[in-house]
């Protein structure tokens, strides 16, 4: 799917989309999602803080793969999204130059990459992968129009995305912090939307 602008003017590739209160599906409630391809056909996207009990080790050892023997194997792996939910998304940064391009890589505008090739998992397993990764199991998806509706209805905030808060800030912190790109304190948000 190309990232062409769903309507002119209007391309939400690479934002960050903060779930309002009141969101009307339990699924995004306080959730984070990192967008990845936004088009006329459609959106993809995935939750950043909603980690799951599974960790990046007992992933790897499902997938028959060594586990990375360092911090990495303690990260959890995070629920992306109720699409495909047996499937593994893994959303990190670019590879360098000097190293083999994976299978299945959407490059992301903003600079981020996110491979569906379990050829991504054996690099890392290598310690030839990418260093900083979110890995979750299934995405987040909405067809033609939906997201635009969504966001009308005042059900999402956009802002653009920082990669800081995808794999630098805990957990807990990373609505807030998304918040706080738009000078917003989550104590003063409302759930009803405004109509002037």
């Amino acid at each position: 799917m190309a990232s062409t602008p769903a309507q002119p003017g209007i391309n939400l590739t690479n934002p960050f989309l903060i779930a309002m209160p009141g969101m009307g599906d339990d699924t995004f409630a306080g959730a984070v999602v990192y967008l990845c391809e936004h088009s006329d056909k459609g959106a993809l996207g995935l939750v950043i803080n909603k980690p799951t009990d599974i960790t990046l080790a007992n992933l790897f050892e499902k997938v028959e793969l060594q586990a990375p023997q360092d911090e990495l194997a303690r990260q959890p792996v995070y629920f992306g999204g109720p699409v495909q939910t047996e499937r593994g998304f893994v959303l990190h940064e670019p590879q360098a130059n000097d190293s083999p391009a994976f299978n299945s890589t959407l490059q992301v505008p903003g600079g981020l990459e996110m491979t569906t090739s379990k050829d991504v998992l054996e690099a890392i397993a290598h310690g030839q992968g990418p260093r900083r990764v979110l890995v979750t199991l299934g995405y987040s998806g909405w067809g033609a129009g939906q997201l635009e509706d969504e966001i009308g209805r005042n059900g999402w905030l956009t802002v653009d995305a920082r990669p800081e808060i995808i794999f630098d800030t805990p957990v807990a912190e990373r609505y807030e912090r998304a918040l706080a790109l738009l000078g917003i304190d989550p104590r003063m948000l409302s759930q009803e939307a405004g109509h002037a």
